[in-house]
């Protein structure tokens, strides 16, 4: 018997993947970023913002709101690029933690959330989970990327003479470290 068990177990484990895999498809990752600095709110496509994290290449209207918002475009975009390699299993453990879901996923959710603020560690961790799935690493801009709504937004503003996007990148590191100390990884 316990062997139908397990055998059961697998094909459950299975079935769920494959449906996380497909529900994670880019028809159902975020379209729309809205960047918020303060009362300054602006709103682009991922698209965009994806190019100027890659490339450098400021679109004009993002070159107009980072001037704006006296954002600094090269610090913006190193948070936004700079990776963190995490091994997506214990991630995903970690996450689903009582340590990572208060502490991590809440911290960084300060930073990139939903509009609604409702179900944000939710989608926080499947944004995190599929972002390190594809390469063992995650960076802000495949969070973004892979963030499970439409529209996500990102906080950009300067808090105790801090970014906010450069406190979900410490975060990250932190994270980062803390899976290398508790799995030797």
């Amino acid at each position: 018997m316990r062997f139908n068990f397990l055998g059961l177990r697998r094909v459950l484990v299975l079935v769920g993947s494959t449906c996380l895999l497909f529900l994670s498809t880019p028809a159902f990752a975020a379209e729309q970023v809205v960047l918020k600095y303060g009362i300054f709110r602006e709103s682009l496509s991922v698209e965009e913002l994806s190019t100027f994290a890659q490339t450098g290449e400021l679109s004009r209207s993002l070159r107009v709101n980072l001037a704006l918002a006296r954002q600094d475009p090269k610090a913006i975009r190193q948070y936004l690029t700079e990776p963190v390699k995490v091994n997506p299993v214990f991630l995903d453990k970690v996450l689903n933690s009582q340590i990572g879901n208060n502490i991590i996923l809440d911290q960084i959710s300060q930073v990139i959330s939903t509009p609604s603020r409702r179900a944000d560690r939710q989608a926080l961790r499947a944004a995190l989970v599929l972002s390190a799935s594809q390469d063992g690493q995650v960076s802000l801009i495949e969070i973004i990327k892979n963030y499970p709504t439409n529209e996500v937004e990102v906080d950009g503003v300067v808090y105790r003479r801090r970014h906010r996007l450069e406190s979900a990148y410490r975060q990250l590191r932190r994270l980062q470290t803390s899976l290398q100390d508790l799995f030797g990884i």
